[in-house]
């Protein structure tokens, strides 16, 4: 994630990611005086819903997007949050954690390897991360539309060719790579979830295009925006597919 976010819009149109949020808290078993880590913040839309699950606890909220990380320490307790600036890939934290949470993020990650091992030190032995995010398959339908936009002009000078910034792992690989890290007691599996847009060229150009628009000049930004979204229809659904997992360190 090298970009920068607008988070306040991200604040604003974040509501399916809050849903997606809400599902993977109910999988953190907490007793309410942990500390936990929120690894990808964001603007701390659902770090405050973390916050509730913790009436006694507390959270070390990470993102590596300036703007994101300015919004969190804004809206957020600095007596029950510490905030930081960092890559996930290459998080080193000054104390450990009890558990690990995290949502809609890791997808942003390219090495999941160094995530998930890096994740694995920031742990306390028997500490617990539960995490969602894009999977295999995730908004295929949709970047497809935005890739046949981008390859004629006048974009394909700017986004013809290009991949993207997204890592989309499976269950199993994911499921591989845990255990490498030294994690057990290891669960993946992917979840359709098809989310349709009250607001799409919003949500298109703080979520889904950020990057798309990083490699447009500032004047194709609003053409490039409503092109996909008129290719797209309307209503606009975005078929995201969700990548669960959990995972525990060793108590020993």
């Amino acid at each position: 994630m090298t970009r920068d976010w607008d988070a306040r819009s991200y604040e604003r149109v974040s509501g399916p990611q809050a849903a997606w949020a809400e599902r993977v808290l109910d999988r953190l078993a907490l007793r309410g005086d942990e500390t936990v880590l929120d690894a990808g913040c964001g603007s701390g839309r659902v770090t405050r819903m973390l916050l509730e699950r913790l009436p006694n606890g507390r959270v070390v909220a990470v993102d590596c997007a300036p703007s994101m990380v300015a919004e969190a320490r804004e809206a957020l307790d600095p007596g029950r949050t510490s905030v930081i600036e960092a890559d996930l890939a290459e998080l080193m934290l000054d104390e450990s954690v009890d558990a690990a949470f995290s949502n809609a993020v890791f997808h942003w990650v390219l090495d999941h390897e160094a995530l998930f091992a890096r994740l694995f030190a920031a742990l306390r032995p028997g500490g617990w991360l539960e995490a969602q995010c894009g999977g295999e398959g995730n908004v295929e339908r949709f970047n497809e539309a935005a890739r046949k936009v981008g390859d004629r002009e006048p974009f394909a000078a700017h986004l013809a060719g290009w991949a993207g910034p997204w890592n989309f792992a499976g269950p199993a690989q994911t499921a591989e790579r845990l255990r490498e890290a030294g994690f057990e007691e290891v669960e993946t599996n992917l979840a359709p979830w098809p989310v349709t847009l009250e607001d799409p060229v919003e949500y298109l150009r703080t979520v889904c295009l950020g990057h798309h628009l990083e490699r447009l000049p500032e004047e194709l930004h609003e053409p490039y925006l409503e092109a996909v979204a008129t290719r797209c229809g309307s209503p606009l659904e975005l078929d995201y597919v969700r990548l669960n997992l959990s995972a525990r360190r060793p108590r020993v």
